[in-house]
């Protein structure tokens, strides 16, 4: 618990001042955590971090997220192309490698795009509104912590037994009404909609897809039955365990399409 404890303190310590500052720091580091997130379901294939496959999705995702500074350069759509030429160059080296399965490819090419559109999301977001970005995270940060320690409480039915044995309904409900709280009283001071209660619905409905975005990345680790996605944050796991939440977020408001 401490060394959980210890490891969020100075990543905040760290991550805060480069959010609040935004610009190209901010871009390197989505970059660079989307690349980590990549190998770490590269890993979870059973395939070497320095395979074809890993180095061509790694540059992918990379890619993905400085779309933005790209497509100053490439016309058309940058992320379609992307995309398109990740999944070409799978499956012309498929071809040679036998072992190389189609189906590794669609969930390459799945999770590529599901990190590179959520990280690209966090610089757009930032770009768009520093203080939506800083609501947003605190809504899934106190969706989490709220979840866990009233769930520890008082939880006692089970939300996903299949996929998070672990999480229950009491808890998921306790963690939307912390977001809400402290939604609530963010919006008095930095207003989302020109109407207030449909700020506060919007970000309790990002609340509950953050709790879904869970329920994913639970999902992606029990199929490939690994406990962790990596070991970068001693006490959180790797990149995709510790964004989990963040990562179907940023996907859906990249959808929405606010910024």
């Amino acid at each position: 618990m401490l060394t959980r404890i210890a490891t969020s303190v100075i990543a905040l310590v760290l991550f805060i001042p480069i959010i609040l500052f935004g610009e190209w720091p901010l871009l390197l580091l989505m970059g660079v955590l989307a690349v980590i997130g990549q190998i770490e379901f590269i890993q979870m294939n059973k395939l070497s971090p320095v395979s074809f496959p890993a180095i061509i999705s790694a540059a992918s995702v990379f890619a993905l997220v400085l779309s933005t500074r790209i497509s100053t350069v490439i016309e058309g759509n940058v992320m379609l192309k992307i995309a398109s030429l990740l999944a070409v160059s799978l499956l012309v080296y498929a071809v040679t490698k036998p072992d190389f399965k189609i189906s590794q490819i669609g969930s390459i090419v799945l999770m590529t795009l599901y990190i590179g559109v959520a990280f690209y999301s966090f610089v757009a977001l930032r770009t768009f509104s520093a203080t939506f970005l800083i609501l947003v995270l605190l809504v899934i940060w106190s969706t989490d912590s709220g979840a866990y320690l009233i769930g520890r409480k008082i939880g006692k039915t089970k939300l996903a037994p299949d996929i998070s044995p672990n999480k229950t309904i009491e808890g998921s409900a306790g963690g939307t009404l912390t977001a809400a709280v402290i939604s609530a009283v963010y919006l008095i001071f930095f207003p989302l909609f020109e109407s207030y209660i449909l700020s506060l619905l919007f970000m309790i409905m990002i609340s509950v897809i953050g709790q879904l975005g869970d329920l994913v990345e639970s999902k992606v680790k029990r199929e490939y039955n690994v406990k962790d996605s990596g070991t970068l944050l001693p006490g959180h796991g790797g990149v995709l365990d510790r964004f989990d939440s963040t990562l179907l977020v940023l996907n859906v408001l990249f959808i929405i399409g606010l910024f």
